[in-house]
C-alpha cells in the first residue's frame, strides 16, 4: 500500500506489482513549474480547482476515505505546501467529513524549523504520521490522531509482532528529551536562515540554479539548463551529488525530473561542520559551470 501511494516509480515501484486500486493523485501547487508562471495565489486557486475536478467529478466526496498530503514534498522535490491551497483542502475535508492525513515523516521533529510543519500552516490534521527522526536512527514510526479515530478499532486491532519494540521506544523517548528543549528548535530556525541566505547567493551566481526552496533548514536546489528556459537538468544534479560524495558530503537527488538536490543536514550540526559541508557543495557547483 505504501508503494501504491508514492508516485516516484523508480526506484520504489519498479519491478513490483500489483498495486492497490482506488488511489488517486491530485496536483500539488508546484509554483516554479506551474503553467504560465502565475503568482502563488493564482496557483493555489487553480490547483484547488483541479483537486475539485477529481474529488467531485471523478469521485463522490462521500466515497473518499482520506486525503493524504506532505507539508513539504519529499521525493517530489522539497516543494513547500501553499497555505492558501491547504486551507481550501482542509475546509473541503471538514465539509464532507473526510479524514485529513499529514505525512510528516520527513518534515517532523524540527526539520522545517517548527516541531511539526503543520504548525506553520495553522493546521491540526485528523491523523499525523511520523517516523525517521522519531527514533534518532532506530526504526520506529507512529500515528497520532483525534481520539474518536484512534479509539475506533477494537483493542488489539492496531499492532503486530514488532509493535512497541522496547529498544526503539527507548530511543524515541531519548529523542523527545532533546527536541522538546527550546534551544533545539531555536537552532533549527538559525540553520534555516543561514542555509537559505547561502543558497540564494548561489542562485544569483549560477544560471544552472533555477529555484531555491524549502521550509526552515529543509532546503533544496533545482537545477536547470538555464534560468530562462527552466528546462530540467538532472545531469547537473547527479554530477553535484557525485562530487559531494567524493569529497565527504552525502547529498540526495529528488523531484519528478530527478533534477533537485536536497539538503538534510543533522539539526545538531555545528557552524563549523555546516560551513565545511557547504564549501564542498559550493565547490561542486563551481565545477559544473
Amino acid at each position: 500500500m505504501a508503494m501504491t501511494l508514492t508516485s516516484k516509480f523508480k526506484p520504489y515501484k519498479y519491478g513490483f506489482a500489483p498495486f492497490n486500486a482506488e488511489v488517486y493523485r491530485a496536483p500539488f501547487p508546484y509554483v516554479y513549474r506551474w503553467p504560465g508562471s502565475p503568482s502563488a495565489a493564482v496557483v493555489a486557486e487553480q490547483c484547488f480547482q483541479e483537486f475539485l475536478g477529481i474529488a467531485q467529478h471523478q469521485l463522490a466526496p462521500t466515497q473518499i476515505a482520506a486525503i493524504i498530503f506532505e507539508p513539504v514534498l519529499g521525493e517530489g522535490g522539497f516543494l513547500p505546501m501553499l497555505p492558501e491551497f491547504l486551507a481550501k483542502v482542509s475546509q473541503f475535508c471538514a465539509d464532507h467529513k473526510i479524514v485529513l492525513i499529514a505525512d510528516e515523516i520527513q518534515t517532523g521533529f524540527g526539520r522545517t524549523g517548527s516541531f511539526y510543519a503543520c504548525e506553520q500552516f495553522g493546521l491540526a490534521p485528523d491523523l499525523l504520521i511520523t517516523a525517521k527522526s522519531l527514533g534518532g536512527g532506530l526504526p520506529i514510526s507512529a500515528v497520532t490522531g483525534r481520539a474518536e479515530i484512534m479509539d475506533a478499532p477494537i483493542e488489539g486491532a492496531l499492532g503486530g509482532t514488532f509493535g512497541g519494540n522496547p529498544l526503539c521506544c527507548a530511543a524515541a523517548l531519548a529523542v523527545f528529551d532533546i527536541v522538546e528543549k527550546p534551544e533545539f528548535l531555536a537552532r533549527a530556525k538559525e540553520l534555516g536562515t543561514a542555509l537559505q541566505q547561502r543558497l540564494e547567493s548561489w542562485k544569483a551566481k549560477s544560471q544552472l540554479v533555477g529555484d531555491i526552496r524549502g521550509l526552515g533548514p529543509m532546503q533544496a536546489i533545482e537545477f536547470v539548463r538555464s534560468q530562462k528556459t527552466r528546462e530540467p537538468h538532472p545531469d547537473a544534479a547527479k554530477a553535484l551529488v557525485r562530487y559531494a560524495y567524493e569529497n565527504g558530503v552525502i547529498c540526495m537527488t529528488a523531484g519528478t525530473y530527478s533534477n533537485v538536490v536536497r539538503l538534510l543536514m543533522p539539526l545538531t550540526i555545528s557552524d563549523a561542520e555546516l560551513n565545511d559541508g557547504m564549501r564542498v557543495v559550493e565547490g561542486g557547483l563551481a565545477m559544473l559551470q
